[in-house]
């Protein structure tokens, strides 16, 4: 397989995957290894394309950050907390990143440890959705209290285990904690703007240098691809977990976890 169609595919699975609770970076991973691809060669791709999903949600909810920053002019109540309660959520992500990031570059190569989070999780997942009780409706991420929004940044934190899901854990952890389905998965979806552009930006300033214009075109290709999948998938999850719930997503995790596996162990 050639490398613009390797992108063109890693990319479609980006915007798939980002803002699902099934992990991007484990089946990224996953699929670099399925194609046969060294790990080291794509990880730099892998985690370069992310600002596309964040782009995605940038265009989908732009009103909402319009209003944030008009409202910040303002120094109204709302804007104030909406912005405070991601800031914290945040924060833990940024000390863990900076103090182990040579640890989790390391774990990025690991197929295996993939596998056995992704079944992990899915049992979380079907764990949360039959003991949680969050209400009906909230009051959005500004009404989010602080103690929640720290809560959830250090649940965030899982999510540097390729294979956790950063948006499963942050949208299970706030439901865990008492907040509504949608506020859950809005504030893990706003709270994805600073986090994946810290984390791109930090790969791009250790690795940048290393980049021919073959690997930027081959970043571009797989960013336009990734945000037009994530722009129709965002909508359509909201809608699922709104009336379905996270279960379908759990027993897709087990059962790819466990795929993978087999085929890892088999190949």
């Amino acid at each position: 397989m050639n490398d613009t169609l390797a992108a063109i595919l890693l990319g479609i699975l980006e915007g798939l995957t980002e803002f699902l609770p099934v992990s991007s970076t484990g089946h990224l991973i996953l699929a670099t290894e399925l194609l046969g691809f060294d790990q080291r060669d794509w990880e730099v791709f892998n985690i370069a394309i992310q600002p596309a999903a964040i782009l995605a949600i940038v265009v989908l909810y732009w009103r909402t950050f319009w209003d944030v920053a008009k409202g910040l002019f303002g120094l109204e109540k709302g804007a104030l907390a909406f912005v405070r309660n991601l800031l914290v959520a945040f924060f833990p992500a940024v000390l863990l990143g900076l103090a182990f990031g040579d640890v989790i570059e390391t774990m990025l190569g690991n197929a295996v440890l993939v596998c056995w989070t992704l079944i992990i999780g899915g049992i979380a997942i079907l764990v949360v959705e039959r003991w949680a009780n969050p209400p009906a409706e909230g009051a959005g991420v500004a009404g989010v209290p602080l103690r929640t929004s720290v809560l959830v940044g250090l649940v965030q934190c899982l999510a540097m285990i390729p294979g956790v899901s950063r948006s499963g854990a942050t949208i299970l952890g706030a439901m865990a904690f008492g907040v509504d389905r949608k506020t859950a998965a809005e504030f893990s979806f706003f709270l994805a703007v600073p986090t994946l552009s810290g984390a791109t930006v930090y790969q791009l300033a250790k690795y940048g240098a290393d980049l021919t214009s073959h690997d930027f075109e081959l970043i571009g290709i797989g960013s336009a691809v990734g945000f037009v999948t994530a722009l129709v998938v965002v909508k359509l999850f909201v809608t699922i977990i709104t009336r379905i719930g996270f279960a379908p997503f759990a027993w897709y995790r087990l059962v790819v976890g466990a795929a993978g596996l087999a085929w890892l162990t088999l190949r």
